[in-house]
């Protein structure tokens, strides 16, 4: 990247791309095309990949590659799962994931089939230093079948079909993992293979074989990946870790679907001084009579996912709040416990309206300080629960 081109996106970062797109003719030194993909991009890395923003020399692709790529956060995350000599990334896409894995081993492979990302690549390892790496243009799967062993293979295969739409289920992803999974275990003891958090954790670990853990990473509350972590020898039931990623603090809650079959929780229709709610990854793992026994917790109903207590529980995975009121939808019980707010965030826990329908009903904005949560008891009784943080 030349002088006069870094100077232009360095000028121009915070602009919006649409608008100076269409003043490209102010700028005929400028390869506009290339230049508003780069400040597009950096204006995703400073919060995505804040470590390849502060790198100037970082060149970024077009916003698909940005798209499915790992956060900074949760491809850390990922590192910290692996380690030893060799690692194979047969899916290298934009490359944060391997940047941040290959650090781990002392000889990593990046494969690509994208001769667009595989020179980016090439150009982004140099410029971050990473030494210990090879780049190699190729389908993942057919490298693969000649490729010698492996400690580790990583894989996160496409999430869109060749007509560029979205998809979800196993089977519709590029590669297919279900087919490819004997192919692996000959390659490497050691599988880690990124998948969407819309799948069903549940189904995806009867599809698989021989896995050891399944990680399930939330950023800031909200589900990222599934990481099903596949181990040639593994014969028992997987360990499910529940993680959210928020800034310097990660909790973690890690259990086997044993575990929660064979937790007791205790229900309960009185509220006490504090409610609960877990946070995403927990929520997607369906683990919900283990937080109940594990925290001392009592649950509000089997299908409202909330908890109480009278002592507070700090070290519980998920918001917590202070319980002011519970009332119900009349008019009388609605101006008695809400005339004096205008505010309020509202959620809906296992309960027959709509938040938009409840907003409506209550007349508050959404904001401010205040908290509703609208549930169903164990009682099977209908209430609007007030709190604050």
């Amino acid at each position: 990247m030349n002088k006069i081109m870094q100077e232009f996106i360095t000028m121009h970062e915070s602009d919006d791309v649409r608008e100076l797109a269409l003043q490209s003719e102010r700028y005929p030194d400028v390869d506009m095309p290339f230049a508003l993909t780069q400040i597009k991009g950096r204006q995703i890395a400073k919060e995505k990949i804040p470590s390849w923003y502060t790198n100037r020399e970082v060149i970024y692709p077009q916003h698909l590659s940005l798209e499915q790529c790992s956060s900074e956060a949760t491809a850390a995350y990922k590192a910290a799962l692996c380690g030893g000599e060799s690692l194979l990334d047969m899916t290298g896409g934009l490359g944060v994931d391997f940047s941040f894995m290959s650090s781990k081993f002392k000889h990593a492979v990046y494969v690509e089939e994208q001769p667009s990302l595989v020179g980016i690549a090439k150009k982004n390892f140099t410029t971050l230093g990473l030494n210990n790496t090879e780049v190699v243009q190729a389908d993942g799967v057919e490298f693969l079948r000649s490729a010698c062993c492996y400690d580790m293979i990583y894989l996160d295969p496409a999430r869109r079909n060749e007509a560029g739409r979205k998809v979800v289920l196993l089977e519709d992803c590029s590669p297919n993992v279900l087919e490819i999974e004997s192919l692996l275990e000959q390659k490497a003891d050691n599988i880690l293979i990124k998948l969407s958090p819309m799948l069903d954790v549940t189904k995806t670990l009867d599809s698989l074989q021989n896995i050891a853990e399944v990680h399930i990473v939330s950023y800031r509350n909200e589900c990222k990946e599934l990481l099903f972590f596949k181990k040639k020898a593994w014969q028992g039931e997987a360990n499910i870790f529940c993680v959210n990623i928020n800034g310097e603090n990660t909790s973690r809650l890690v259990f086997s679907k044993r575990d929660e079959a064979q937790a007791v929780c205790q229900y309960t229709s009185s509220l006490k001084r504090y409610l609960y709610e877990p946070n995403a990854s927990l929520l997607k793992a369906g683990v919900y009579k283990i937080i109940g026994q594990r925290f001392g917790l009592k649950k509000l109903h089997p299908n409202s996912h909330l908890y109480t207590s009278d002592s507070l529980c700090e070290e519980f995975p998920g918001r917590v709040f202070t319980i002011e009121a519970s009332f119900s939808l009349n008019k009388k019980d609605i101006k008695a416990n809400l005339s004096d707010i205008t505010f309020a965030n509202i959620s809906v826990r296992n309960f027959p309206m709509k938040v938009e329908d409840i907003r409506k009903k209550i007349h508050l904005k959404d904001g401010g300080s205040n908290y509703l949560f609208a549930t169903t008891m164990a009682d099977e009784k209908k209430v609007l629960i007030r709190c604050s943080k």
